[in-house]
């Protein structure tokens, strides 16, 4: 991925955390203690990126967490989280299985 794209997909994921919040930019602006037209350059002007602290408020201030925010689905996450931690407790054979049932129900 260039930079660009790179840019890119990080506002992308910005503007969804902000969607899924109920966010709108003017607010998430504030909330992060940045002028009122912060997110909104941010999203539409593509030709910047926040630092890591200002990141991470913005993440805060979505009600997300790191591993969140950079996870494929916001939406997936905490299922996804709570399988792996079940699949832990699981032997071969089992998770053999519970792979053999989930390919035949494509």
């Amino acid at each position: 991925m260039d930079k660009q794209g790179f840019t890119n997909n990080i506002i992308d994921r910005i503007q969804a955390a902000r969607i899924k919040a109920k966010l709108s930019c003017r607010k998430l602006s504030q909330l992060i203690g940045r002028n009122d037209s912060y997110i909104n350059r941010l999203e539409n002007n593509r030709n910047f990126l926040p630092s890591m602290l200002v990141l991470s408020e913005i993440i805060k201030a979505c009600k997300l967490t790191i591993n969140q925010f950079f996870y494929y689905d916001f939406d997936a996450y905490n299922k996804d989280r709570d399988l792996m931690k079940l699949l832990k407790h699981v032997n071969s054979d089992q998770k053999d299985a519970i792979i053999t049932l989930l390919q035949n129900s494509k």
